[in-house]
């Protein structure tokens, strides 16, 4: 028991948790703004693989890392506007379009890399973006490891936050978005068009995905293989409804999320004759607990899933 105390105070628990978090923060906040304007989006895990194999799949070619990071999301995008205008203008179902989309992104992404890529024994890997070492900070005890030596994507992720709290809350195209998922009619009525709003933050959102799954093939490891997304898409959309839709609450869900992955990893380590499977449980145990105590006061955006045709009330 004692040992397991002791984690808690360890820094590189901390670290991981940083590390773990990103992937996820990049998802929560694509999905949140999909679903802030009124569209689901459960093409998440096929958009997050496509961008993990893209943003890998640039840098063996040759471009640097940052571009890797920037074609995954241009990828991202362009799966965004095919979701967008199958849902928005067509109208049909968000559900089927979005499982859809996931199947779609995940099957081309495996049949890309094997087309392109001769895989040997061992997959072929890259140089992948490294810690920074900030001088001075990153010695600071403690903390100078946990905040102060990330890879770069986790700063991004990071600022994403800031930048899309600031947006969605504090000016007029947040204004639109928001009620573009409460009333599109309303937003009709100022003059405003619903539907380019929507497909603009379905695009955006699945950018941001595609940079989620990049970061696990640049920065988590150095390769790609299809099953490395393990689901982190579908914990995003949990992680919306768990932060009520606003970007701050979403950070700390995928913290506490990265927190109960990071510490279950150590705990098989300090804690003997129990299963494994039980710790790889528990993260998704504790999530599914956290998110039925904070769901039942969540407001749901009112035109969510809900279909926008101009002239109609």
């Amino acid at each position: 028991m004692t040992e397991a105390l002791d984690l808690f105070f360890n820094a590189s628990l901390w670290a991981a948790v940083l590390r773990i978090a990103t992937p996820l923060i990049f998802g929560v906040l694509g999905a949140l703004i999909c679903e802030r304007a009124g569209v689901l989006n459960l093409g998440i895990e096929g958009i997050m693989t496509m961008g993990a194999m893209i943003g890998w799949l640039s840098v063996f070619l040759g471009t640097d890392l940052w571009t890797g990071l920037l074609v995954a999301a241009a990828v991202g995008a362009l799966i965004g506007l095919l979701h967008g205008l199958l849902t928005v203008p067509l109208g049909l179902s968000q559900h089927v379009s979005g499982l859809g989309i996931t199947l779609f992104a995940a099957a081309l992404a495996y049949y890309l890399y094997r087309l392109i890529v001769t895989v040997g024994d061992s997959p072929p890997t890259i140089d992948p973006f490294r810690p920074l070492d900030i001088p001075i900070m990153s010695d600071i005890p403690f903390f100078g490891p946990v905040f102060f030596a990330q890879a770069p994507p986790t700063y991004l992720a990071l600022l994403a936050v800031i930048v899309m709290s600031y947006v969605l809350m504090r000016t007029p195209l947040g204004l639109a978005i928001r009620m573009t998922g409460e009333s599109p009619h309303t937003v009709e009525a100022q003059g405003l068009n619903p539907t380019l709003i929507r497909i603009g933050c379905v695009m955006t959102g699945s950018a941001l995905m595609a940079l989620g799954g990049a970061f696990l093939t640049t920065a988590a490891f150095n390769s790609f293989f299809p099953e490395m997304v393990q689901g982190r898409g579908w914990i995003c959309i949990a992680l919306v409804v768990f932060a009520s839709w606003r970007p701050g609450k979403a950070l700390i869900g995928a913290l506490l999320f990265a927190f109960f992955d990071a510490y279950q990893l150590r705990l098989q380590t300090v804690v003997e004759n129990v299963p494994y499977q039980l710790f790889l449980m528990a993260p998704y145990l504790l999530s599914i607990a956290a998110l039925i105590l904070v769901s039942r006061r969540a407001q749901v955006p009112a035109a969510l899933m809900i279909p926008y045709r101009r002239g109609e009330r």
